[in-house]
């Protein structure tokens, strides 16, 4: 059994190791379906097809002094930054348990925190990276 704090997920973008992130949504591999029914009145023949890999949303909390000085630079690099995510999994004692997810990708998009004056919530970056190959 796991909970869904048992997770390490970290970024490297462009090279640069960017620490920590606190939520991933996504990833999720999905393929197209190819279906055949032969004559005869003989039962569906199922083909498989091509594989496809969901986008990688990620998101932390903004912390001035780590990503303020990133953000123009993955704003820029948008479309053009290589990517890679590493989802280790982790015991109850936050050690680490078996092999890590592996993704690599394009980075996206980039979605610096919104502005409330009204508002006491924390202030999260999100990035989403453009998934490539399979999952290693």
């Amino acid at each position: 059994m796991s909970r869904q704090d048992q997770r390490r997920v970290s970024l490297v973008i462009d090279g640069e190791d960017t620490g920590v992130w606190d939520m991933k949504t996504g990833g999720m591999m999905d393929s197209e379906e190819s279906k055949f029914r032969p004559g005869g009145m003989a039962e569906q023949v199922t083909l498989g097809g091509s594989q496809n890999l969901e986008n990688l949303p990620v998101s932390r909390l903004f912390v001035l002094r780590r990503d303020l000085p990133r953000i123009k630079g993955w704003y820029n690099r948008a479309g053009k930054a290589s990517v890679v995510a590493v989802e280790q999994y982790l015991d109850t004692d936050g050690r680490r348990f078996g092999d890590p997810l592996s993704y690599s990708g394009i980075l996206k998009s980039v979605t610096a925190p919104e502005h409330d004056s009204e508002s006491n919530d924390p202030a999260m970056v999100e990035v989403e990276v453009s998934l490539a190959g399979p999952v290693a």
